[in-house]
């Protein structure tokens, strides 16, 4: 690992950045060109672009935004929320995208991830695991599709596994339980995608802490970190988040 990323998300909804608390009860935080700009010269390492109603509206992305997003930020910018198909995953590229993600649509038919892999390679590709805690499952952990609101009874790590075999680069579990409540991330979901595929994981949800970075990384294996809230309403810089880090031994590029 050669640092720690950490990335602000912009939870998209009706051309603006929201922000909820499990998944709902959403409330306006920012316009996402003003605060794709803030972060990006802010340090973030990679900015993250979430249409988060787009599956359940039954529409696709706000490519328009996004494109409005992309012209102002120089790192990562990942695009995920409706992408439902490769025409959907090469307009997100086209429209200034360096990575998809791909989520409810994986689990519904994960051949065309299988084909979007092929198409424009492991490295653009990422699948969004949102779950939720499950007793009855091997990983405790249980796959939501449609913006957390369908429980599907497939283990989330086991479903990670699935998508690790069809060669997407990298994986990002979103604890519904956590998503909002800054009580820290999902280490046992994070930490059982991570030892279960190998792959890059960023730790996603739940973050309210400078500890809670840490623990995502020392203790969940995350290759990244994920937040919203606590960077939308100044509870914290990237930069601060990212001096923490390094004086807790981790390496991040400041």
């Amino acid at each position: 690992m050669d640092f720690v990323r950490v990335i602000p998300c912009l939870d998209m909804k009706g051309g603006r950045v929201v922000k909820g608390v499990h998944f709902v009860d959403l409330v306006d935080a920012a316009d996402p060109v003003e605060a794709a700009t803030a972060y990006s010269e802010g340090g973030a390492d990679e900015v993250a672009f979430l249409d988060i109603t787009a599956t359940v509206e039954k529409r696709r992305t706000m490519f328009d935004v996004l494109e409005r997003v992309a012209k102002v930020v120089n790192v990562p910018l990942t695009v995920g929320g409706g992408i439902k198909s490769l025409e959907d995953v090469e307009q997100a590229l086209a429209s200034g995208a360096t990575c998809v993600s791909i989520s409810s649509a994986a689990f519904r038919d994960p051949e065309m991830v299988k084909g979007a892999v092929a198409e424009v390679g492991s490295q653009k590709i990422m699948v969004a695991i949102d779950a939720d805690e499950n007793d009855a499952l091997p990983s405790k952990r249980e796959v939501y599709i449609d913006g957390g609101r369908t429980a599907t009874g497939k283990d989330a790590v086991e479903f990670a596994k699935e998508m690790a075999g069809l060669g997407v680069g990298q994986l990002l579990p979103t604890s519904k339980r956590a998503d909002g409540t800054k009580d820290g991330y999902d280490l046992v979901l994070t930490r059982g995608i991570a030892d279960a595929t190998g792959l890059p994981v960023i730790a996603s949800g739940g973050a309210g802490k400078l500890e809670h970075f840490y623990e995502a990384v020392a203790e969940g294996h995350a290759q990244a970190v994920l937040a919203a809230s606590v960077f939308h309403f100044g509870e914290f810089t990237i930069r601060q988040v990212k001096q923490y880090l390094r004086a807790r031994k981790l390496s991040v590029r400041m």
